[in-house]
């Protein structure tokens, strides 16, 4: 996650198996920690309910009961870290499920063929 290269290649490979939108709310949770205007921290964190923690949103992530609840309650006063227990929810589920098959995938071959950093911790 921590190359560019890789993130790419990785949210493509996601996207193959229909599960892109794990990858989207990583990278936008990223984006509202690195937020310091509280308006700005306001407005990120309603779109990214509504984009991906909203039971309504065609790109709703899978979180379980207890992190949808924290989120709910934070949402009333949102902070840069109002998504970080559901990110972490997420990431783990990227890195136990489709990571690995990745790493096994033509996408990521293609990735080391190019010359991207070769750690397995990279992508």
């Amino acid at each position: 996650m921590h190359s560019p290269a890789g993130r790419s290649a990785f949210r493509e490979f996601l996207r193959t198996e229909y599960s892109e939108e794990n990858m989207l709310f990583w990278l936008a949770c990223e984006e509202l920690k690195a937020e310091a205007d509280q308006h700005a921290v306001d407005e990120k964190a309603r779109l990214i309910y509504e984009d991906y923690v909203s039971i309504l949103s065609p790109k709703e992530v899978s979180l379980d009961s207890r992190i949808r609840e924290g989120i709910n309650k934070k949402m009333q006063e949102p902070s840069a870290h109002t998504f970080d227990d559901a990110q972490l929810q997420i990431y783990t589920l990227m890195h136990r499920d489709p990571y690995p098959r990745f790493l096994g995938s033509p996408a990521y071959r293609a990735l080391l063929l190019r010359g991207a950093p070769q750690s397995s911790h990279e992508a």
